[in-house]
């Protein structure tokens, strides 16, 4: 499957699904304390010294908005972006004072280097991961110097068909990557690694889950070389 197909598969499925998966799916982060623990470190890695929301942080795959509206609960000045156009929907109408867009992660709408963080939570697992490397590039072209990166996905060296999911038919492959491999494609994207964590699967999950943080090196920052 070309990267094309793979899209159009991924929107169509994602369009079929998104109201139940919004509603299945709406209190994950309440049973996923360590997720929330690597929520709140980026969050306050994207805001201003001075706790201020800092630039704004695109949150990509964003599905129906819970993880932009915990954002921006945690003062960050967070926006969604999906593929489906259905996910947007609901998004907008659960989350009404939030600013929500249909796009692809791996062509933003986004000017360079303007973001203070970008928010890849579980949206690359459809990715193959040989087509890992121009979202990753994309991520860090539009981030700004000394911007952030938080990336959730499936640790692992798989891939598993998806054919039925949330109570309707889907056409997706799901995609576990090894935390190296994941660390490795965003150095070449130009990020620099900050911290890793992997946990072992909690309830629903079958396989270890690994987040990743990096950031855009500042050639302005103090002491940078």
């Amino acid at each position: 499957m070309n990267a094309t197909s793979n899209l159009h598969s991924v929107r169509v499925s994602y369009d079929a699904v998104a109201e139940d998966y919004a509603r299945l799916l709406e209190s994950e982060l309440a049973r996923r304390p360590l997720d929330r623990a690597m929520l709140a470190a980026f969050a306050e890695c994207v805001r201003d010294e001075d706790g201020g929301p800092g630039r704004a942080v695109a949150d990509l795959g964003c599905g129906p908005g819970r993880v932009t509206a915990h954002l921006t609960g945690l003062g960050v000045r967070a926006f969604g972006v999906d593929l489906s156009p259905a996910m947007v929907a609901v998004a907008r109408r659960t989350h009404p004072g939030l600013r929500f867009e249909v796009g692809s992660m791996a062509a933003l709408d986004v000017a360079d280097g303007v973001l203070g963080g970008v928010l890849l939570w579980y949206s690359t697992v459809h990715t193959p991961p040989r087509d890992l490397p121009p979202t990753f590039a994309e991520c860090a072209r539009v981030l700004a110097p000394g911007g952030h990166l938080l990336i959730a996905f499936k640790a692992g060296e798989y891939r598993t068909r998806l054919e039925r999911a949330y109570g309707h038919p889907v056409d997706l492959d799901v995609y576990g990557v090894p935390p190296e491999r994941v660390a490795a494609l965003l150095t070449g994207a130009g990020l620099t690694e900050v911290a890793r964590l992997v946990r072992e699967p909690g309830d629903g999950e079958r396989s270890p889950q690994g987040f990743l943080l990096a950031r855009k090196p500042d050639p302005d920052a103090p002491g940078s070389p």
